[in-house]
């Protein structure tokens, strides 16, 4: 059976996943199958993706009907920018235990980096016919339909996923977003002000905030919310980064440049 031992893809935030290379020099002590496993998962749980690979390796090796440790070797493949193979691995699992949702979900992030979007959907709309409820579900498929360019569709899967995880602050902010993509500035202001106050470390909502104050006209305050932003986190002056990997939509994704450039609206 699947165990949600390793899930380091679950949200499809691969704006938290920074691609590295294998460690070909990792040597894999004679350990029993059982401590091989813990090995892999501790390294992989540490985010020591270049050394969790060989244990998961040997481990497969040894134990090739362990679905877990072909899912979980699949989340340390995508860690490590292999997108491919981690759908190979994810599929293998599958292959194993039918009914497992998890290498659905993590098959559907490693399709998502491939930008494989139909597939991605289809991974992630299996789960929900299965579980309407499942959060990471709901906002993995929001950023698909985000990426397809339906923000009406996107919105609602995020509101979905924020009623299903309670305090899940990024389905709040993406849903936020994607209302500040339809035009409804005064939705996606009143919940990222919502976000600030529960949540005043939380970038994103105040990058976010700091276009749309911009576009409307209120650099000052603008000021004030991305010079915290910035300071937490450094990628959201990065245009590529927030359309490609963080996935905001366009216009708050416009808005935001031009407020960097300090250009008029």
């Amino acid at each position: 059976m699947i165990h949600r031992a390793l899930l380091l893809v679950l949200l499809g935030l691969l704006w938290l996943v920074q691609p590295v290379e294998a460690d070909q020099g990792v040597t894999v002590p004679d350990l029993s199958d059982r401590d091989l496993f813990e090995r892999a998962l501790a390294a992989s749980r540490d985010g020591a993706a270049a050394q969790a690979l060989p244990f998961w390796d040997r481990y497969l090796e040894r134990q090739p009907q362990d679905a877990a440790a072909w899912s979980n070797r699949g989340n340390v493949r995508l860690v490590l920018g292999d997108a491919e193979a981690a759908i190979a691995d994810q599929t293998q699992a599958l292959a194993l235990e039918p009914e497992a949702m998890d290498p659905h979900l993590n098959r559907g992030t490693a399709e998502e980096a491939l930008q494989r979007w139909s597939d991605a959907a289809t991974d992630y709309t299996w789960i929900l016919e299965r579980d309407p409820q499942e959060a990471s579900a709901l906002y993995n498929l929001g950023n698909v339909r985000g990426s397809q360019s339906d923000w009406a569709a996107a919105a609602e899967l995020y509101a979905q996923a924020a009623l299903a995880r309670p305090g899940f602050a990024m389905a709040r902010s993406s849903e936020a977003l994607a209302r500040y993509q339809l035009g409804e500035l005064d939705a996606a202001e009143q919940e990222l002000r919502k976000l600030i106050r529960r949540y005043p470390l939380f970038a994103d909502s105040r990058a976010a905030l700091s276009a749309l104050l911009w576009r409307r006209g209120q650099g000052g305050e603008a000021e004030s919310h991305w010079a915290a932003a910035a300071g937490l986190d450094p990628r959201y002056r990065q245009a590529d980064w927030l359309l490609a990997v963080r996935r905001w939509p366009p216009s708050p994704t416009a808005d935001l440049g031009a407020f960097l450039k300090l250009e008029s609206r």
